[in-house]
């Protein structure tokens, strides 16, 4: 039986006989193999015999190799490890020239093994990243299926556009050297596989509305595409997100339904890896040293993370914040890269600023202005306000977008007038408030995002396999 080398590094048994398999990261004085198996960071040493060894064996047991070890495990004499493997026999599964293998036992840039990305699981850091994206993507539906919530898969192909973006990836099975027109001179998607113009998705919120209304709590956790041309450490083209929505809550239930997911997931996340939580708060301490002073975070990444897990959540509306921008002593002495004034769609800097100097603590800002928000959401009493929330985390900014939706078919008839929505194409959305409607609400959480906050990885496209942006799309 294979036994995984996290189970044995546990130390709880010893002088048994053991089967393991793994890629050999070193092999020093043709003597002692760091073998690792992707199920932990940390290597089982493995002592062979070389003078009883194969000699032909010995020499394939180089960087990367893939290997099948028998022997004995035993409590370790050296320093570093509880363990070690006494190797009776070796048996070579997969060779690998050490010469061209482009991940030599050195320092390797990210921006590097983002161009190998389909090698780079193999080294620490990533085994980190993808160990702890796993645990945060079963974290969610636990925390979800716990509270009795339905999930939903919501469409990836969509005749809708959910955010009114209109930055979206066509689908289409026409031919593009020989498109149909219309007698006005259009393309004429009648004649495409949908019969319609169609695009992949950039939300299944509107789709997990139309559940909300059946079974009351649902949730969708999917991929959804923005084809946004950005060439940021902020933004992919495909990522993944999760949108819960709930009937019967309002803003302030859905804020805490917001609050207590984020918590329960970096908990959980951070109980289930605590050795990869250690290696990358080290690893982010380290990066921050080599930056100035004025550039360093102001948290270390366990530090951060307890931050979110400590603090309940500062509420705060949208003309607070700003007023609270205003009257701050970075405004006043003009350390604001962005202006500041009612109406503005915040920057991270004004974002971060709430939560690290002035509350010191995670925020939820609430009833932002209509005029930069989505067409879904529930308009104030006021008339220049809706129903909508963020939550800021340090570091990020925000972290998660959500509102109570309109429920009142009339609103959301003359707004989506006012926004140029089509609201014949969107009968289906309407018919929820036709025919039974009630009030409910939901967000968004960019599932990398999370990802990015929890790891302490700067760049987000360290945080998913293959990363979507534009003009890459490797692997």
């Amino acid at each position: 039986m294979r036994i995984e080398i996290a189970e044995l590094l546990k130390g709880e048994k010893t002088d048994i006989e053991i089967t393991v398999m793994g890629w050999v990261r070193t092999f020093r004085n043709n003597q002692f193999i760091a073998l690792n198996d992707g199920s932990t960071n940390h290597n089982l040493q493995v002592v062979v015999d070389f003078n009883a060894m194969d000699e032909t064996i010995l020499k394939r047991i180089t960087t990367s190799a893939c290997i099948s070890v028998s022997g004995k495990l035993i409590k370790s004499q050296g320093k570093g490890q509880t363990v070690e493997l006494v190797a009776d026999t070796v048996e070579i599964l997969g060779d690998s020239d050490a010469e061209k293998y482009p991940l030599q036992p050195k320092k390797h840039s990210l921006e590097f093994l983002r161009e190998i990305a389909h090698l780079r699981f193999r080294t620490n850091t990533f085994g980190s990243v993808f160990r702890l994206r796993n645990a945060l993507i079963f974290g969610i539906h636990k925390f979800f299926q716990e509270q009795n919530f339905l999930n939903i898969h919501s469409p990836i192909i969509s005749a809708s556009d959910a955010e009114g973006a209109g930055e979206m990836f066509r689908v289409t099975t026409l031919d593009l050297n020989k498109l149909p027109k219309t007698e006005q001179g259009d393309t004429d998607f009648s004649q495409d596989f949908f019969g319609r113009s169609s695009n992949l998705t950039v939300s299944g919120q509107l789709e997990a509305e139309l559940a909300a209304m059946a079974f009351t709590k649902v949730y969708t956790f999917g991929p959804t595409f923005r084809a946004e041309n950005s060439n940021t450490a902020r933004h992919l083209a495909e990522f993944w997100m999760i949108e819960p929505e709930v009937a019967f809550n309002d803003l302030k239930d859905n804020a805490d339904l917001a609050e207590d997911m984020l918590k329960y997931v970096i908990r959980y996340a951070m109980e289930k890896h605590p050795d990869d939580i250690d290696f990358l708060d080290a690893r982010l301490a380290e990066e921050e040293k080599q930056k100035p002073t004025n550039e360093r975070a102001e948290f270390g990444l366990k530090e951060k993370l307890n931050f979110m897990l400590e603090n309940n959540f500062e509420r705060v509306t949208y003309t607070e914040a700003i007023e609270i921008l205003l009257q701050s002593p970075a405004y006043k002495k003009k350390k604001f890269q962005y202006e500041v004034n009612w109406g503005i769609d915040m920057q991270s800097e004004h974002e971060r600023y709430l939560v690290e100097k002035h509350f010191k603590k995670p925020v939820i800002v609430t009833d932002y202005p209509k005029d930069i928000k989505a067409f879904y959401m529930r308009q104030n009493e006021d008339g220049k306000t809706v129903a909508a929330m963020d939550i800021l985390a340090p570091g990020i900014g925000e972290i998660i977008g959500g509102s109570q939706r309109e429920e009142r078919l009339d609103k959301l008839e003359q707004r989506m007038q006012e926004m140029h929505i089509p609201t014949e194409e969107m009968y289906w959305y309407l018919d929820t408030r036709r025919f039974g409607t009630c009030k409910h609400a939901g967000f968004g959480l960019g599932f990398e995002r999370l990802v990015q906050f929890v790891t302490g990885m700067g760049n987000i496209r360290d945080v998913i396999p293959f990363p979507r942006t534009p003009k890459n799309c490797e692997f």
